[in-house]
């Protein structure tokens, strides 16, 4: 299933804090394992919906752990290996 093609929000809530992932218009995202390195492709919609996704994370009162799971059927183009984007405050 590829990308949302309109813009849609997701709510998460982590430990209490209500998080919102937004994904923009025709966002492509495509993630590859190449053995020693990870590949995101993303058209420029993509790259912007991942930066928010980023941001959200890194947000104010965010708890550490708060995460999310991207996947080829939840976001990224078929095919793709699936991504955690995850917030971790402790050294």
């Amino acid at each position: 299933m590829p990308a949302p093609t309109e813009s849609t929000h997701v709510s998460a809530v982590v430990e209490g804090a209500g998080l919102v992932f937004t994904w923009d218009a025709d966002a492509r995202i495509e993630v590859r394992n190449l053995g020693r390195e990870v590949v995101i492709e993303a058209n420029a919609a993509g790259l912007s919906t991942l930066a928010g996704h980023l941001l959200v994370l890194a947000g104010e009162g965010v708890p550490d752990g708060a995460h999310l799971h991207l996947e080829d059927s939840n976001g990224l183009e078929d095919g793709s290996v699936g991504l955690v984007l995850e917030r971790s405050d402790e050294e």
